[in-house]
């Protein structure tokens, strides 16, 4: 386990079985790491049922935001605007109380008051939903399993850099092999977004030196041999990912190293924020709190953001190099 002292705001009202899924996950991740600190944003008495399960040492590491009010799952979005734990919980990130969040509420809620609280990195619009799965030939990171639902070209293409430098720096994969999710791996296969942006991604650099494999298909996601990173819209990825838990119930559960299946770090906003399944169990909260803190110990969101600036420049200068040189041949 990496080291270093970790502040997890913890939502305690999210997730269909809140708040007692809540709180067993709690409970797993502060016994299973001792530099873990949690501030339980919730109702004070499902917070005092978690405090009072833990040894004295324990419970030090573990403060209480009392909130009652939550963003049921089948409210708006814009619900998030209210107060609730899920804002609250991004409050705490914004004034230096914790170093970033978890929540299995309201995925649209949950994006909508990060980006509102947090902010948005410059030049992303929509920012995405990342999940790792376990494939045969290791890890594969899944973009996007639903931040934005609405399909768009520059969209998917640039998901496609979030990833590639998500791959790079969570999962220190070197030149991070990239496909776009689509019917088929012959070119012209799939919709006209999808041939827009496979056109787009085929001129771009994308960080950490990763390269664009072209279209992937579904079973690429299950096996990895094609790409490290597969990119899709997030109504589509969020159907493959639930689609693809499906099969790890019915196998028994997902294959070793892969990660947290019920677990997605959101990209484009300014902190550390885990989005959990609605159905997720305590073990998966749990999970999902350690990615967190994997996340932040690695000063991961910086590290996206600075391979994402260094690629834009470098993706600049190589156009504004062919622009030139176009001019010059036929000047």
């Amino acid at each position: 386990m990496e080291p270093g002292t970790v502040r997890i705001a913890v939502d305690l009202l999210g997730g269909d079985a809140a708040p007692a899924v809540v709180v067993d996950g709690a409970l797993r991740a502060v016994r299973a790491d001792p530099d873990l600190h949690l501030l339980l944003v919730g109702p004070a008495e499902a917070a005092g049922e978690l405090i009072g399960a833990l040894d004295p040492a324990q419970r030090a590491r573990v403060a209480v935001r009392p909130v009652d009010a939550a963003v049921g799952m089948g409210d708006h979005p814009a619900a998030a605007r209210a107060d609730s734990t899920v804002r609250a919980a991004v409050h705490a990130i914004r004034e230096g109380t914790a170093d970033a969040l978890v929540s299995a509420g309201s995925t649209g809620a949950t994006v909508t008051a990060a980006a509102l609280g947090l902010g948005r990195w410059p030049d992303i619009r929509q920012p995405a939903l990342v999940a790792t799965l376990p494939a045969v030939d290791g890890p594969v990171v899944l973009l996007d399993v639903g931040g934005s639902l609405e399909p768009r070209p520059a969209t998917l293409a640039r998901h496609a850099a979030l990833g590639a430098a998500y791959a790079a720096v969570a999962h220190a994969v070197g030149s991070p092999r990239v496909g776009l999710l689509s019917v088929g791996t012959e070119a012209g296969k799939g919709d006209r977004v999808r041939g827009l942006a496979d056109s787009a991604l085929a001129a771009a650099l994308l960080p950490g030196a990763g390269r664009y494999v072209g279209l992937v298909e579904g079973y690429d996601v299950s096996f990895g041999t094609r790409a490290e990173v597969v990119v899709t819209d997030g109504f589509t990825g969020n159907v493959l990912l639930k689609a693809i838990e499906g099969a790890y119930a019915l196998a028994g559960g997902p294959p070793p190293g892969g990660g947290a299946p019920r677990a997605a770090a959101l990209l484009g906003v300014a902190g550390t924020v885990v989005v959990c399944h609605g159905a997720a169990r305590g073990d998966d909260l749990s999970a999902g709190i350690a990615l967190a803190a994997h996340l932040w110990r690695r000063r991961a969101a910086d590290q996206v953001r600075a391979l994402l600036a260094g690629a834009d420049a470098g993706d600049h200068a190589h156009r504004t190099d062919r622009t030139t040189d176009t001019e010059v041949r036929t000047s």
